[in-house]
């Protein structure tokens, strides 16, 4: 036997930016990082980060830096084709060098899609999948002000398609940014159901992450520490919005969990997620939130070692138990923080059950079509699919 087998029986892969700056205040380092990349930058942001002030707070900075922003606000929370289209024509009209993306999860996502629009011909309705996109975009500095998508450290990006009213998961390693500036005093104007579901949605990616077929150590090292991060500091952070202690960690959660998940991937959670979006347009991090626990419960028995440890990260005393009921008490303490930080029910969201559920054999087509379910542990069919959506009403 190779006696490197013995060291290192497989191989693994693992993608980040080239650097990643983290900290109260670190905003101020986007003058230098846009320095680097050329003289004007296309700033891709949406409304609210506008009337918070950020917009100009940023275009400040990037103009310190010797560089000349020009801005494209006009990003609404489920990013489509035309929307790609219009940051397109203004970064082309302008002459831009790179994107910087400021905002949530739908600005960095449509700036994202700008990015590698701008140096390769094809519509971006012609990446949907897997490594569809030929070459490297523009470079792409990505400002979060959500503690949730992690959309900052990964190769991912989710733009609706108009034509097909499809919500097209994009993946491509041109996607990752070359810089993410993760300043956790961007997330103080959150509204609370914003904070409560983006950080849930950045706790389904570290769930999701560490329970794939996908995961690898240094993803599974990665996703423990942010449901540790999380499951110590969210409930602080959103119940006070000026806590600062709560909020820098609940922020480096959410980017620890985006490095793991960007490397292993999501499962049956995000799988079933898109489709609510696309269908019935719920956030994105709203419908992981209502997911999480229900698809929690149907993979536990798959993995119930994995469920005890997620348990333990999430601060439960499993020391005793048998190791089912350490699994089942990893989906009790997700269920319970869920709870406790206000998610809506099904209902509250104003689904209609009936109009749901005739829905539903086409969402769960479209989960499985995804790919995202095939790394769940616990694969569903489209019945059981079908049957967790039911469970939202119930």
């Amino acid at each position: 036997m190779n006696p490197l087998e013995l060291i290192a029986p497989k191989m693994y892969e693992f993608r980040a930016p080239q650097i990643i700056h983290f900290g109260l205040g670190c905003l101020k380092k986007v003058g230098s990082e846009t320095a680097r990349f050329g003289k004007r930058a296309l700033l891709v942001s949406d409304q609210s980060m506008q009337k918070a002030g950020y917009v100009a707070q940023a275009m400040e900075q990037i103009k310190a830096g010797g560089v000349e922003p020009a801005v494209y606000d006009q990003v609404n929370t489920e990013p489509t084709d035309k929307i790609v289209e219009e940051g397109l024509r203004v970064y082309k009209d302008k002459k831009c060098d790179m994107v910087v993306a400021l905002g949530g999860g739908s600005p960095i996502d449509a700036a994202k899609a700008i990015a590698v629009t701008a140096t390769n011909p094809q519509k971006v309705s012609e990446f949907m999948g897997l490594n569809k996109i030929a070459k490297p975009g523009a470079p792409i500095i990505a400002i979060p002000t959500t503690a949730g998508t992690g959309s900052e450290v990964t190769r991912f990006t989710i733009i609706t398609d108009t034509v097909r009213d499809v919500k097209m998961l994009i993946v491509s390693d041109y996607l990752m940014p070359q810089a993410a500036i993760v300043d956790p005093l961007l997330t103080l104007s959150m509204p609370g159901w914003v904070a409560a579901s983006t950080a849930v949605d950045a706790l389904t990616h570290a769930i999701e992450s560490y329970i794939s077929r996908k995961a690898q150590p240094l993803t599974e090292a990665l996703a423990l520490e942010a449901i540790r991060l999380l499951g110590t500091y969210l409930r602080r952070a959103w119940a006070n919005p000026e806590d600062l202690e709560a909020k820098n960690y609940t922020m480096l959660g959410a980017t620890v969990a985006g490095m793991a998940f960007s490397n292993s991937s999501v499962a049956m959670v995000h799988g079933m997620s898109r489709p609510i979006g696309a269908c019935f347009h719920v956030a994105h991090g709203l419908s992981n939130a209502i997911l999480l626990p229900l698809v929690m419960e149907f993979s536990c028995v798959a993995a119930p070692e994995r469920f005890a440890r997620i348990a333990e990260a999430m601060g439960v005393d499993t020391r005793g138990l048998p190791l089912m009921e350490a699994a089942q008490a990893a989906v009790t303490a997700v269920r319970r923080l869920c709870d406790d930080i206000k998610i809506p029910r099904a209902r509250e969201l104003k689904l209609k059950e009936q109009e749901f559920m005739r829905m539903a054999p086409k969402m769960a087509e479209d989960a499985l079509a995804s790919g995202s379910p095939g790394n769940n542990p616990r694969r569903p069919t489209k019945e059981e699919i079908i049957e967790v959506y039911g469970q939202l009403f119930k």
